[in-house]
């Protein structure tokens, strides 16, 4: 991997919480990319791989002003695995390209080391991008309680989107560190503030002021 500053890929589950955490390291003037973003980025209008999934599926994807229908293509996918295999060789090609670009510039920066965030950092390959692997873990009741919550689905739709991702038992023997964020505030800042030392050490520098 690339010298320093280090890439720390964070990861989790649905609803687990990694844009908290985040944004918690980010307090500590750590930056950050967020794989959601970037995938929401490549099917704006305009953009070649919505051309391809309205051809595959049809207007239902399609807001009418143009933009996806999240709700949508996600009922469909998350019901067929099929399509939401043919889904991610689709995106996340273009997913990755944007990543590598913004990892570049955070390599050029002069900041001690990177979050690269990502729900599917194994699934999808993105693990060989980082140096270190911190699982954000909760336990799968409340992910599903979460989902349901933020999303608005029920509780059969939050518990398919559950189990199409990597089991968590399997998650967290593929990690370097874990964040129990089945906590209040105070305890994540405690554990990110822990980890965040870590990493600049890792980086070679001393503890932030």
């Amino acid at each position: 991997m690339a010298e320093t500053p280090p890439i720390i890929g964070v990861t989790g589950g649905i609803a687990s919480g990694k844009s908290t955490v985040a944004r918690a390291f980010a307090a500590h003037g750590i930056p950050w990319v967020d794989a959601d973003d970037m995938a929401r980025a490549v099917v704006e209008p305009g953009e070649p791989a919505l051309a391809a999934i309205a051809e595959r599926f049809g207007e239902r994807v399609l807001q009418q002003d143009g933009h996806l229908n999240r709700r949508a293509l996600r009922e469909i996918v998350f019901s067929d695995d099929d399509q939401r295999r043919w889904l991610e060789s689709l995106t996340h090609p273009r997913i990755r390209e944007r990543l590598l670009e913004r990892l570049a510039e955070f390599r050029a920066d002069p900041a001690p080391y990177a979050l690269l965030v990502s729900p599917l950092l194994f699934e999808s390959g993105q693990h060989a991008l980082v140096d270190r692997v911190l699982v954000i873990d909760v336990p799968e009741t409340l992910q599903i309680e979460r989902t349901a919550a933020r999303d608005g689905v029920d509780e059969a739709q939050a518990r398919a989107i559950v189990a199409t991702q990597m089991p968590r038992e399997t998650r967290l023997t593929r990690a370097d560190d874990v964040l129990d964020n089945a906590t209040d505030e105070t305890g994540l800042a405690a554990r990110v503030l822990e980890l965040d030392r870590r990493y600049r050490a890792l980086a070679g520098l001393p503890p932030a002021r």
